[in-house]
C-alpha cells in the first residue's frame, strides 16, 4: 500500500487519519494520504518561519537560483516518475501529461530564477527643498510564509506556476494540494532534499478545505500571504479568511470562457482550435471554452465539423496509443457534470452529440467518464451557459454582427478567457481590446509566453502571475530614500 505523507520542514511525516486516493479511469485504490490536522499545519508553517530566518533567508539571490534550476533538473531527471505520479492521479492521456504537465512544471523554476536574477528595480535623483539632493532606489524583500492551495486539473504544473516565483523571491511556501491529486507535490519534496533546498523551504500538508488543512492553512495567522486557483466560491471563502490580519491574495478563479469564430476564420484552424479549448484535459482547464459562437454564414458547417471532431476522441487508459480524451477526476465532478448535461435537456437543448457516459470495458468501466458533448438552440439565460461546468461540452449559438459578438462574449459574470477567430488583423484587435477577459488569444488557445501577464478580470480572479507580474504578489517593494 503506497501512502502520501505530509512534508514538513524537510521529514515525511505520518498522521493518523487518512483518506483514499483513488485512480479516476478505473477507481483503483492508489494509496492513502495522510491528512494533515490543525498541528501539522502549525508545525509546517513555524518551519516556514524558521527556514526565512536561516540559511535561506540569509542566501543570495545567485545561490538561490542555482538550487531552483537544480530542482527543475531533477524534476526533468525524474520525468518518468512524475509522469507516472500524475496520470495515475488524473487519469490523463500520456501525450498531454508528457507535453504539458511534467515540462512545465520543471520549466516554472528556472524560468521565474532568471527573472528574479535579471529584473531591476528603479532610482530617482531628486531635489531637496533646502537645495540639496536626495536619491531614492527600490529593493525587493520576499512577502514571507506563503501559503499555496492548488487545484485537481494541472496538479504540478499549477502548483510550480505559484511555488516557483515564490521560491525564487525567497519566500518559503506551506502548499495544500487538492486531496484528488496528492502524488506530485509529495514527490517534490524528494526533489527538493535530493538537491539541497534547506529544511521548511518546501512544506506539504495534505487534506480536504473546511475543518481540515486548507482551514487550518488559510485561517493561521503565521501565513503572510494565500495564493489560490480554483472555484470562485472557494476563492471567496479564502478572501474572507485573508482579511483578518489584512494578508494580500493572488486568486485564479473560475471561468465561462468565449469563443468567438467569424465568418473570415481559417476554418480548418478554427474548428482544430475550438475542439482542443473545449475538450482537451476533458474539459478540466479553467481557460477552456464553454461558449462558443459562430457567424452565420459557417455556424452549420462548423456545428458538422466541431460533431465530427468530438465523435473522432478517443477515450481510454493513459498509456495507450492514440488515446486522447481521459476521464474526469472523480465520481462527485462525474455527477456536477452529468448533472449540468440533464439541465440542458430539461431547458430544451439541442444535443448535437454526446449527453451521457461512454460504454467502457474491463476495470474501465468503473471510472469517472463523460461523453464529449455539444448543444445548441439554448437562450442565453440557460444553466449551460451561465454556469461553469469543467467538463467536455460545449454550446454553440450564431451570431451576425462584431457587436454582437462582443456583447455575447461579455454577458457573463466571468472575465478570464477568449479565443477568437478571424484573418482580419483590424477586426482582432478591436475585438481584443473590448472583451472583459484577463487572456485574448487570436486564432489561437493555450498558447503562453511564461513571461506574460496570467489572470482573470471579474470573477475570475485577483492580481496578475507571469514573469515579474508575479514578482508584484511575492516580494514587499520598499523605498530607499538617501539624503546626500
Amino acid at each position: 500500500m503506497k501512502h502520501f505523507l505530509n512534508f514538513i520542514g524537510g521529514e515525511f511525516v505520518a498522521t493518523s487519519k487518512t483518506f483514499d486516493n483513488r485512480a479516476p479511469a478505473d477507481n483503483r485504490l492508489l494509496g492513502r494520504v495522510h491528512e494533515a490536522g490543525a498541528a501539522e499545519v502549525d508545525t509546517a508553517v513555524r518551519a516556514a518561519r524558521a527556514a526565512l530566518q536561516g540559511e535561506w533567508g540569509r542566501m543570495s539571490v545567485g545561490r538561490r537560483v542555482e538550487l531552483l534550476h537544480a530542482v527543475a533538473d531533477e524534476i526533468n531527471r525524474r520525468f518518468d516518475d512524475f509522469l507516472q505520479a500524475e496520470m495515475a492521479d488524473t487519469g490523463k492521456p500520456h501525450s498531454l501529461a508528457s507535453h504539458i504537465d511534467i515540462p512545465r512544471g520543471a520549466a516554472n523554476f528556472k524560468v521565474f530564477a532568471d527573472i528574479v536574477k535579471n529584473v531591476p528595480t528603479e532610482s530617482f535623483e531628486m531635489a531637496t527643498p533646502d537645495g540639496g539632493q536626495a536619491v531614492n532606489y527600490a529593493i525587493r524583500s520576499p512577502l514571507g510564509v506563503i501559503g499555496v492551495v492548488c487545484p485537481w486539473n494541472l496538479p504540478l504544473l499549477l502548483m510550480t506556476w505559484k511555488v516557483g516565483p515564490a521560491l525564487a523571491c525567497g519566500n518559503t511556501v506551506v502548499v495544500k494540494p487538492s486531496e484528488e491529486t496528492p502524488a506530485t507535490a509529495t514527490l517534490l519534496g524528494e526533489v527538493m532534499n535530493a538537491v539541497g533546498i534547506p529544511p521548511g523551504v518546501y512544506n506539504v500538508v495534505h487534506g480536504f478545505g473546511p475543518q481540515s488543512a486548507g482551514e487550518f492553512l488559510t485561517t493561521h495567522p503565521g501565513v503572510d500571504g494565500i495564493t489560490f486557483t480554483g472555484e470562485t466560491r472557494t476563492g471567496e471563502a479564502i478572501m474572507a479568511a485573508a482579511a483578518k490580519g489584512v494578508r494580500p491574495v493572488s486568486f485564479e478563479l473560475g471561468g465561462k470562457n468565449a469563443g468567438l469564430v467569424f465568418a473570415d476564420a481559417d476554418f480548418e484552424k478554427a474548428v482544430a482550435g475550438i475542439a482542443r479549448s473545449a475538450f482537451e484535459n476533458c474539459g478540466q482547464v479553467c481557460l477552456g471554452t464553454e461558449r462558443v459562437y459562430v457567424q452565420r454564414p459557417i455556424f452549420e458547417r462548423f456545428v458538422a465539423a466541431l460533431k465530427a471532431r468530438a465523435e473522432a476522441l478517443k477515450p481510454g487508459p493513459s498509456e495507450e496509443a492514440g488515446v486522447n480524451l481521459g476521464p474526469l477526476i472523480s465520481r462527485e465532478h462525474q455527477q456536477k457534470v452529468l448533472s449540468y448535461y440533464q439541465k440542458a435537456r430539461d431547458e430544451g437543448a439541442t444535443v448535437v452529440t454526446g449527453g451521457g457516459v461512454p460504454q467502457m470495458t474491463g476495470a474501465l468501466a468503473e471510472g469517472h467518464w463523460v461523453q464529449p458533448t455539444i448543444w445548441t438552440g439554448l437562450p442565453e439565460s440557460a444553466a449551460v451557459i451561465r454556469e461553469e461546468i469543467f467538463g467536455p461540452c460545449c454550446h454553440i449559438a450564431p451570431f451576425d454582427t462584431e457587436e454582437e459578438a462582443i456583447a455575447l462574449a461579455n454577458a457573463t459574470d466571468y472575465g478570464l478567457a477568449t479565443t477568437v477567430w478571424t484573418e482580419n488583423l483590424g477586426r482582432a484587435h478591436r475585438v481584443a481590446k473590448q472583451v472583459e477577459v484577463g487572456i485574448c488569444w487570436i486564432n489561437s488557445w493555450f498558447l503562453r509566453d511564461l513571461r506574460t501577464a496570467f489572470g482573470g478580470a471579474k470573477a475570475s480572479g485577483i492580481g496578475r502571475e507571469g514573469g515579474v507580474h508575479s514578482l508584484e504578489f511575492y516580494t514587499e517593494l520598499r523605498n530607499v530614500c538617501i539624503k546626500l
